[in-house]
């Protein structure tokens, strides 16, 4: 690794002389500063400026000499507009960058950090051209890209607002129960308040807080996609922690254990809650806040991304009078949302609903929702069997994981019900080998299962910034789309913008594979058929593969070739 310009580290002068040398501090205020940074484990620039002995300008000047690179006052520059576009948003805002002049061989990139190496050499991987360093205030490159890209990083302002001694108080204060009676303003507190308000604002579905070996990491889940913030300072590790625990109603003297809670909270005016789990890890306790915004997820059939002939399909199926519909896929493709609009679809005043979830995630007015509770032996199979005594018409099941569970639910199917439940298999004809696999009789599976529709999520393009692309044909083969498919169609790609945080993605939509049971599946079921012969048998009989859906919405301008990889693997396209 090498600064595009600068000098060899051991011919640095030191900085604490080159600002006593400017006249700006004096050798006691050094020494000072050097035991304040023993102490605390910061730069010797941050301990002169807390102490204020210096302002951050006196130390970028400083930084400057030490490394032989310019500095510039940022606040006195104009910066063409081609310049800023030259670099992407989502480099800008995860480096804390910014582009001020493009030369025939180079651009010239204005940081804080004369030592971030790697945004150097990641920069000059994504933009194929040599990068020059100059430097300037951390104040000045923020206020920069609040400037000509529309935001400010809160999250790193409001821990630049943090003394020492503010974190020293609140991390002594966070190992006490107390906390909850002190001043809401306090700064972890605040702190962990904005990576919450933050998620939300950018439409995350997860905020994960997970301690490594020298850092505190944040990541936000976005479209499916974990994306890195800014880390607080690996001091703060057991505050922010500690926080989010008395949050979620956690044990803060249990460190050893996994523990889950939930938060409810109302932000911008919206009701939101989060499901919270500690796992305990090797450097510290590992926490993930799962976002369930009301507004958002309870979606209607008509916003999940059907294609026309599925969802007249599925909605055929779930107006049955009895049998077991299934839905499968991975944690996070979307089981929920479905099965809930489905719910919403049928819930009347003359139809009975009763659930068994864990937990319950969402409150639906007008269905009987019971939550599983494993400390008191409340299992799904318990509840099943409970609830069949209160004359349901419509079942749902949270998840099939069991014998037992699985042949409740099919035996409610057999006598006069309608049964919802979840499996976690890759597709939909693997769903018939898992139940079986599972104990349940093939006669009873050929019976009672409806349908299976395997789903999972995709990423939309951002309606303001996508653009045309023309895919190699090596591309197209690679999801089992050949030329004469796409004909005349236009095949968008991701560019990024404000929109869409830079990412060229905003929001997703289902991609589905529903298999409707006919009489040669239900014969394959019965003989207890591998999964490719079923899967062979209900592409013939029309269902379309979670590939094909994911790639008809490539034709649709919907998504990108690069998704549909991402989510699927087999080229087994037949448009």
């Amino acid at each position: 690794m090498r600064l595009a310009r600068g000098v060899p580290a051991l011919s640095r002068p030191l900085l604490g002389e080159i600002l006593v040398k400017r006249g700006v501090c004096t050798p006691e205020q050094v020494e000072e500063a050097l035991a304040y940074q023993k102490e605390k484990g910061c730069k010797i620039g941050e301990a002169l400026v807390k102490l204020k002995h210096v302002t951050p300008m006196d130390v970028t000047r400083a930084l400057a000499k030490q490394f032989a690179l310019p500095f510039v006052d940022l606040g006195k520059l104009e910066i063409p507009q081609d310049v800023v576009e030259s670099v992407p948003r989502s480099v800008i805002t995860e480096h804390n960058i910014v582009p001020i002049q493009k030369k025939k061989r180079s651009i010239v990139i204005a940081t804080s950090d004369p030592l971030d190496f790697y945004a150097l050499d990641n920069l000059r991987f994504i933009l194929n051209t040599e990068v020059e360093p100059v430097l300037a205030t951390k104040e000045a490159v923020r206020n920069a890209i609040s400037q000509y890209y529309g935001m400010v990083n809160d999250l790193d302002a409001v821990i630049d607002d943090l003394t020492s001694s503010e974190i020293e108080l609140r991390g002594d204060a966070l190992g006490d129960e107390k906390v909850e009676e002190e001043d809401e303003d306090a700064p972890v507190i605040r702190l962990v308040q904005l990576i919450i308000t933050e998620a939300i604002k950018k439409r995350a579905s997860d905020v994960h807080i997970e301690p490594m070996a020298g850092k505190l990491r944040i990541r936000y889940r976005i479209d499916g996609v974990c994306v890195e913030q800014d880390s607080p300072p690996k001091k703060l590790q057991g505050a922010i922690i500690s926080r989010v625990k008395i949050m979620a109603g956690m044990d803060m003297a249990e460190k050893r254990r996994p523990q889950d809670g939930r938060i409810n909270m109302t932000i911008a005016g919206r009701a939101v809650d989060f499901r919270v789990n500690a796992l305990p890890s090797r450097h510290g306790e590992s926490v993930v806040l799962r976002i369930l915004d009301k507004e958002k997820a309870l979606v209607t059939l008509d916003k999940l991304g059907f294609e026309e002939r599925n969802y007249q399909q599925f909605q055929k199926i779930i107006k049955r009078p009895n049998g077991i519909f299934l839905v499968t896929g991975p944690t996070g493709s979307g089981k929920t949302t479905t099965l809930y609009a489905a719910l919403q679809e049928l819930n009347r005043p003359d139809v009975k609903i009763i659930t068994a979830e864990n937990p319950v995630e969402y409150a639906i007015a007008g269905i009987n929702q019971s939550e599983v509770k494993h400390k008191i032996g409340l299992d799904f199979s318990r509840i099943l069997r409970s609830m069949l005594r209160q004359a349901p018409n419509i079942v749902l099941v949270g998840e099939i994981r069991d014998e037992e569970t699985a042949k409740i639910a099919i035996e409610a199917a057999l006598t006069g019900h309608l049964v919802f439940s979840t499996l976690h298999t890759n597709d939909a004809p693997s769903s018939i080998t898992r139940l079986i696999d599972m104990g349940v009789k093939p006669f009873l599976v050929s019976s009672a299962v409806l349908a299976i529709m395997a789903q999972r999520l995709i990423r939309v393009l951002c309606q303001k910034c996508k653009q045309p692309v023309q895919p190699e044909e090596t591309e197209l083969k690679m999801v089992g789309l050949a030329p004469q498919a796409v004909g005349n169609r236009t095949i968008y790609g991701p560019v990024g913008c404000e929109e869409c945080n830079g990412t060229g993605y905003r929001g997703r939509k289902g991609v589905y594979e529903l298999m409707e049971m006919n009489t040669e599946l239900r014969d394959l079921a019965f003989k207890k058929a591998p999964t490719d012969h079923l899967r062979a048998a209900a592409v013939r009989s029309g269902m379309a593969t979670l590939q094909q859906d994911a790639c008809r919405k490539v034709l649709m301008g919907v998504t990108t070739l690069d998704e549909v990889l991402r989510i699927t693997h087999q080229a087994d396209l037949a448009l």
